[in-house]
């Protein structure tokens, strides 16, 4: 095939990917000067419309970047008043005291956000400021320089055929060149991922972990919202088939996120995390909370676990990888958000000195410094050994061992050292001959919901002529190995009902549903084959979350 011929733009700094990592680095670029050239290309349909979080959000990140971020009318409209957690069992729940927790946990002084309606309002801070911001503007290859470096982004590719390749209706996109590309994807981005591997970013690190999480909004009866109140459980159902917890946050409109999230290291792979989320409803404390209300979204989202240990190198020539495209999540906390904002200040300002001396396309070393060595790096440092405590030991071992080892890093110090993670998500997928099914209610329709009927809440669309964005390795693998070995469990672990093992005449066959994805990445990480890539689909494709 020819070469394709591209129109390319020049910029100073290209991002990819509007959340709140690549908009605070656009903010900061031009905070520190309005003469630089900087775009922000999104793959959703607008800004906002893939972003899925918790979220609490500690604001220190928006502190330190737009100090009056209350008079400029910020979105945090919900100060957090009250923190619970709870250790659930199938009949009943036992509080957990606040007063043993370390300071870190405390949540006075953050917010009950939508980080959906946060990003809206960055990009509108970032527009005044001069940025160009592109939503619907998916990026799906990078570009490199004569010397190996990344120099830039294809974006804007429309009307592949569906085999991939190049129709008469296609429109090939253009190039974008930057003397610096950050990438600010999220969990597990597709170009992100192509960086770590081309420049070995991880080599010496500990393997990323990962965990799925998803979420439902809910409008409830009046008298039993509690707007500012804060809840964390863990325990029932998942008991000890795997890691994981619930959150339940009380926004403003009597509205409530309801969230689960299980850790993708589980062995079983009978398990069936999204089953998992909808039988957590049917616990008395939380049925009784959503009876007479009403569910109205739903979306799912990987989340880095990994933390400081797993963090791979953030800068190669030419680019850098900014909040959760690098794993920057304080697992404890269940917060990252302010860490992207935070790496995405640090990486604008190591790329505005470069580019004020004159250089381009080499690594930003000043921006690993930063994060290593500043807030990021403190913050996550405190609670290293909670995730690897939690695997190795499982959930109660790890709440005393992991809340003694906070506290003395509060001290400044750890008698533990740094703990190691050992096996990646995938290769803790154990043969489905070693466990035992699980039998999970049938939903209910109340509390309850089958995925398909969910999925229609996340409002996820594509194109349905186009190529299919989940790639398949080998397509014999999931009939010829998962099936037999793993009991194909990309059946249930994918959250929005994408994969299906289908009988007919000729025996099983594996369905690709890929009009249903909402991007949460889960396949491309717990597959036990690692035969499943996520590439990005065309623009402006995907969920569209309102305020998630």
């Amino acid at each position: 095939m020819a070469e394709i011929e591209r129109e390319a733009m020049e910029y100073d700094v290209v991002i990819v990917g509007a959340g709140p990592a690549g908009l605070s680095a656009a903010i900061r670029l031009k905070q520190l000067d309005a003469d630089l050239n900087v775009v922000v290309l999104e793959k959703g349909s607008e800004v906002g419309a893939h972003i899925l979080s918790g979220a609490v959000l500690d604001p220190c990140g928006l502190d330190a970047m737009i100090p009056d971020w209350k008079e400029k009318g910020a979105p945090l409209n919900v100060p957090v008043h009250e923190d619970n957690f709870y250790m659930l069992g199938e009949a009943g729940q036992i509080r957990i005291p606040n007063f043993p927790m370390p300071p870190l946990m405390n949540n006075h002084g953050n917010y009950i956000v939508s980080m959906g309606n946060v990003c809206r309002w960055m990009a509108e801070q970032a527009e005044e400021l001069g940025v160009e911001i592109f939503p619907g503007m998916a990026c799906s290859e990078l570009v490199y320089g004569e010397n190996g470096e990344v120099k830039g982004v294809v974006a804007g590719v429309f009307g592949l055929e569906a085999d991939g390749s190049y129709g008469p209706n296609t429109e090939p996109g253009m190039e974008l060149h930057g003397k610096y590309v950050f990438l600010s994807e999220g969990v597990r981005g597709s170009l992100s991922k192509e960086v770590i591997a081309k420049y070995d970013l991880s080599a010496g690190k500990e393997p990323q972990k990962y965990g799925v999480g998803m979420k439902e909004i809910w409008e409830i009866d009046p008298a039993k919202h509690k707007e500012g109140s804060v809840t964390h459980t863990m325990g029932w159902p998942l008991g000890s088939n795997a890691g994981g917890g619930s959150f339940i946050y009380h926004l403003e409109n009597n509205q409530v996120y309801v969230g689960f999230v299980v850790h993708l290291n589980y062995k079983n792979p009978h398990l069936y995390p999204y089953m998992e989320f909808q039988r957590f409803k049917h616990h008395p404390m939380v049925a009784e909370l959503l009876k007479g209300g009403k569910r109205v979204a739903y979306g799912a989202r990987a989340i880095t676990e990994g933390g400081y240990q797993s963090m791979p190198k953030l800068v190669a020539p030419g680019v850098a990888l900014l909040g959760c495209s690098a794993g920057m999540v304080n697992v404890p906390r269940i917060k990252g958000n302010h860490n992207a904002m935070l790496s995405g200040k640090a990486a604008a300002e190591a790329a505005y000195d470069a580019i004020k001396a004159e250089r381009s396309g080499d690594e930003l070393t000043a921006y690993e410094a930063d994060v290593r060595e500043g807030a990021i790096g403190a913050d996550l440092k405190k609670v290293r050994n909670v995730k690897p405590l939690w695997s190795k030991y499982g959930l109660t071992a790890s709440l005393v061992l992991g809340g003694m080892d906070m506290w003395t890093n509060t001290l400044g110090f750890s008698l533990l050292g740094t703990l190691g993670h050992g096996k990646n998500d995938a290769e803790s997928t154990e043969d489905a001959s070693k466990h035992q099914p699980i039998d999970y209610p049938k939903p209910d329709g109340t509390l309850s919901f089958d995925r398909l009927t969910n999925v229609s809440f996340a409002a996820t669309n594509h194109e349905e002529s186009q190529p299919c964005h989940l790639k398949l390795a080998d397509p014999e693998i999931p009939v010829k190995v998962n099936l037999p070995k793993f009991d194909e469990p990309a059946q249930r672990y994918c959250p929005a009902g994408v994969y299906e093992m289908v009988e007919d005449e000729n025996g099983p066959r594996f369905v690709i549903n890929f009009q249903n994805c909402v991007h949460c990445k889960t396949c491309d990480i717990k597959d036990p084959s690692q035969n499943i890539t996520w590439t990005t689909p065309q623009g402006g494709d995907g969920p569209n979350y309102p305020n998630m």
